[in-house]
This record gives structure tokens, C-alpha cells and sequence, in this order.
């Protein structure tokens, strides 16, 4: 018998590595015989770089880069096991959880240190990215990034624009023949699981700006700058970013990768899920067990349970979730692939013991799972 334990970090709680093991303390005790991988995953946002290592025995790495408002900040990013890939977040080098809520200010905030962690890849000779988009706090469509990696955005007068969603109004030019040349046949997967636009009412500024610090001027002025940029890219490579989906991802960093990397938007949990070679291990597996920290209607949309199941289901694969709590109504849960959904908080087990010890309730509701399956293998 194999069984395959591939849950999500459950936030708050334990990693993805963490739960993974716990789930396995309790299925090992029913079923001591059984072969038992254990395959941490993430959906593309933050804890993917170190989930991803952790999946491909691969290193964890630091780079001191430029933080969101300037600071030097102590980023992380990961090699994966072949060698070959990296993994890079964005909530790494300018994340929204570095700053105090005062500090909050996407006029200035800037993504160029995500760019200086893609040139530490590409110091170790890398040729494939995989981008985590989640948990931006710049709303400057990717201009930090790119003046990185030797894009010039310049005024008027030819001089550089400052950092910040709030210096692209005075945007001319952008002069891209010094962009770093180890780009060129460089492969980036961009884990993109929102598909709004650059601008507009749905676009990157007012759909995700207030949550960064704007204000509703700042809102309405970051738009208009983000308008002003795409007409400046479409005059630069003759790509259309505005209205992409995905392309307001980030404050806007989907439409820099798009227009200056040749990038690829993807499902964040479809990445991952190529990135661990999900597949090849499902092929003879009798159970897949995932899991994520709580199990509600917005599972269904994108969530790394959801995608998992969709591939098991390729191999006939039964598919149990294991999910910190289940709230609100999943009946149609089912029709994703999922055979069972279980909760951790239940009658014999409160949320406040689950989240006191997370480990240990997280094994014990696992053990109980594994029983009654085992009494429905044997009636």
C-alpha cells in the first residue's frame, strides 16, 4: 500500500513540512507496513520557496537586498534539488508584513529587491524561475524589479525616475538595451492565481492598493500612473499589458514580467505541483491525503487542496482532506475530487487545544482517519 501525504502549510500553526509529518505519526501507527511519501506542498504564495526546498532536498539561501521603503532587508530564496531552478518570493524582498501599518505607503514602496534577488539566481547560473507574487507592498508595476536587472526608466530630461508607484507619472522613456543579458532564454513561471488587470476598476491600484496604505487620492493617482506606464511599455515593446489578466498581480509586477520577461502566468499550485513531480508519485499511490488550515467555500477557487485533488483523480486515486477546521458550506467539494473532508476542531478536540498543540491534534485526528478507513478497507 502507498499513501501520499502532500498537505499546505496550516497558517498560523505548523508549515506544510510540519503537518506533513504529523499526518504521517498517525497513519504509520494503523498502517506500519505501508510505504508513506511525504510531499510538503504550498499554492505559490509565502512559505512556497521553503516548502519547494524542502520537497526537492534542495538549499535555502539569503541575499541582503532592498527592502520595500529602502532599508536593507536580509531576503531569502531557494535552489532547488536539480540545481537548475530557483524560487524567489516577492513577500521576501518587499513584502506588506515588513512594514508597521504606519509605515504603509505605496507611493514609495519599490520591488527592486525582488529584482536583486533574481540576480543572485542568476549568479548561481540559474535558467528557471519560479515566482511567488503573494503579499506585495509596492504598487509600481514591476519598475523597481526591472531597474535591477539595468532597465532605465527616465524622465524627460534623462534622468532616472525615483523609486515608488508615485514617480512613474514623470515617465518617459524606458531605455531596456542594458537589462541584464543572462536573461536572455531564462524561463520564468510566475505563480499569478489573481486575474486582474494593470488598471481600472478591477486593476492593481484599486482593488489592492488601500490594503497597502492608499488613501483614496493615492488610490485614483496610482491608477492614472499605472495607466501612464503601460502607454509608455506599449510604445517601448509593443505589448499591451493594461488590460492582461494577472498583469495588476503584485501592484503590478505580472505586467513587468510579461512585457520585459517573457514570462508565463500560472496557477501557483500547478507550479508547485510540476515542481515536486506530483504525478510520478501518485502513478501507484491508494490514498492521497492533503490539507490546509481551514476548509471553506473560497477552497474551491484555486486553493492547493482543489488542485491536488484534480490530478489524483487522473490515477483513480482516493483523496482525503485533513483541514485545521470546515466551515460554512462545502457540499460541492466533492465534485473537485475530494472523497472526505475532516476537521481537526470537532467534539473531541476544541480549537483552542488544537491550536495549543497543533502537532499532536493534527496526529491524533489523523490516526482516527486512518482507523476508519481501515475498518472500510476491511468490511
Amino acid at each position: 500500500m502507498k499513501i501520499v501525504i502532500a498537505p499546505d502549510s496550516f497558517k498560523g500553526s505548523l508549515s506544510a513540512k510540519d503537518a506533513a509529518a504529523s499526518i504521517a505519526a498517525g497513519f504509520t501507527g494503523v498502517f506500519p507496513s505501508a510505504e508513506i511519501v511525504l510531499l510538503p506542498i504550498a499554492d505559490g504564495g509565502e512559505g512556497t520557496t521553503e516548502t519547494l526546498v524542502a520537497a526537492t532536498t534542495g538549499q535555502l539561501n539569503s541575499a541582503k537586498v532592498f527592502g520595500p521603503l529602502g532599508n536593507t532587508v536580509n531576503a531569502c530564496w531557494g535552489l532547488l534539488g536539480n540545481s537548475k531552478t530557483a524560487v524567489v518570493e516577492v513577500a521576501s524582498a518587499c513584502g506588506l508584513d515588513m512594514l508597521d501599518f504606519n509605515q504603509r505607503n505605496p507611493m514609495l514602496a519599490s520591488s527592486y529587491g525582488l529584482g536583486e534577488l533574481i540576480l543572485a539566481g542568476l549568479n548561481h547560473g540559474v535558467r528557471h524561475f519560479i515566482v511567488g507574487l503573494g503579499g506585495s507592498a509596492c504598487n509600481d508595476g514591476g519598475a523597481g524589479m526591472l531597474q535591477a536587472l539595468g532597465v532605465r526608466l527616465l524622465d524627460a530630461e534623462g534622468g532616472e525616475l525615483d523609486k515608488g508607484g508615485g514617480s512613474l507619472s514623470a515617465l518617459s522613456c524606458i531605455d531596456a538595451s542594458a537589462l541584464d543579458s543572462r536573461l536572455q532564454g531564462v524561463h520564468f513561471e510566475v505563480a499569478c492565481d489573481v486575474g486582474n488587470p494593470l488598471i481600472g476598476e478591477q486593476g492593481a491600484s484599486v482593488v489592492f492598493g488601500p490594503q497597502k496604505g492608499a488613501d483614496a487620492q493615492m488610490v485614483a493617482e496610482l491608477d492614472t500612473n499605472l495607466a501612464h506606464y503601460a502607454k509608455i511599455i506599449h510604445q517601448t515593446t509593443g505589448k499591451d499589458v493594461a488590460s492582461v489578466p494577472g498583469a495588476g498581480a503584485a501592484g503590478g509586477l505580472g505586467a513587468a514580467f510579461l512585457a520585459f520577461l517573457n514570462a508565463e502566468l500560472k496557477s501557483g499550485v500547478d507550479i508547485v505541483l510540476d515542481a515536486v513531480d506530483l504525478e510520478r508519485h501518485l502513478e501507484s499511490a491508494d490514498l492521497l491525503i492533503t490539507g490546509e488550515g481551514r476548509i471553506d467555500s473560497q477552497s474551491l477557487h484555486g486553493k492547493a487542496p482543489i488542485g491536488i485533488a484534480k490530478r489524483a483523480k487522473k490515477y483513480q486515486c482516493t483523496v482525503f482532506v485533513i483541514a485545521g477546521s470546515v466551515e460554512g458550506d462545502i457540499g460541492s467539494i466533492h465534485e473537485q475530487g475530494i472523497d472526505r473532508v475532516f476537521s481537526v476542531v470537532s467534539e473531541h478536540i476544541s480549537l483552542s487545544d488544537a491550536l495549543a498543540e497543533p502537532f499532536k491534534s493534527l496526529e491524533l485526528t489523523s490516526r482516527k482517519v486512518a482507523q476508519g478507513w481501515l475498518q472500510g478497507l476491511n468490511s
